[in-house]
């Protein structure tokens, strides 16, 4: 069976761009993360020990399908032609996709987090990510405070008046979710904030956590309920701070992207 049709059986799409979750002008960077996003939801290292097999199988279609497009002449061919060439070096079967996977992401460290959020605070890109949310949720905090990456309960004054200076301006319509938001509401987000920064501290002290190795433990323990989110937010940091890696002698793509 073809990469094609390999991915039409695991993805529901013979589309190699639709199985990265990209976009057909993507750049090379973008290409990367949607390999990134989609890669970390099917890694076997994250599979129930039942699921392992399938898990590992999807991996390696996803890490095909990236080689294709991450090689700028096969990626040609294939807009082209609609066809990848299966005997190619991208395509070797005897090459392990998880060192392959591995060397192009590396594991981020406690610093990297740490200078993720300072660019990314008060930065256009937050300004832009929030008004989105915005948009997105019709102005429901709970969402907004969830999805908007970086933030804890703390953030919410600083995040509510960026919000209003957009309403303000008219940049975002004045959702009634939002400006009549009830105080019982309000009370009730920054509780379960504070109940989760508290579990997130005894987790982290019952672990044993501080490490650079502990970190991606440490973040989950602080996400247990918001699994898709950590993922997305790991794939962002990951693909801004990973390797650039080289793969049979060909260049690869670099570097956005939850939390």
């Amino acid at each position: 069976m073809g990469l094609l049709e390999q991915c039409e059986a695991a993805f529901g799409s013979p589309d190699l761009y639709r199985v990265l979750g990209v976009r057909r002008e993507a750049s090379a960077a973008e290409i990367r993360r949607g390999y990134h996003r989609a890669s970390l939801r099917v890694h076997p290292d994250r599979a129930e020990p039942d699921a392992k097999e399938e898990a590992t199988r999807r991996f390696q279609i996803l890490g095909k399908a990236y080689a294709v497009l991450s090689d700028a002449e096969q990626r040609a061919v294939y807009d082209e032609q609609g066809i990848v060439d299966e005997e190619g070096e991208a395509l070797r079967g005897e090459r392990d996709w998880q060192e392959y996977w591995r060397l192009l992401f590396k594991k981020i460290t406690v610093k990297d987090i740490e200078d993720f959020e300072k660019s990314y605070k008060e930065s256009e890109e937050e300004l832009a990510d929030i008004k989105a949310a915005y948009m997105d949720f019709e102005g429901d905090m709970d969402k907004i405070m969830e999805s908007v990456l970086c933030v804890d309960y703390t953030d919410e004054p600083r995040i509510r008046k960026i919000i209003e200076k957009a309403i303000d301006s008219g940049e975002v319509p004045s959702y009634k979710g939002f400006v009549k938001e009830s105080k019982q509401k309000m009370m009730a987000r920054k509780r379960r904030a504070e109940k989760e920064a508290r579990e997130a501290e005894k987790s982290k002290q019952e672990q044993g956590l501080g490490g650079e190795d502990d970190l991606k433990a440490l973040i989950q323990s602080r996400n247990k309920d918001r699994k898709k989110e950590m993922d997305d937010f790991l794939a962002q940091l990951e693909a801004k701070y990973g390797n650039n890696a080289k793969k049979g002698g060909k260049k690869t793509a670099a570097k956005k992207g939850k939390k």
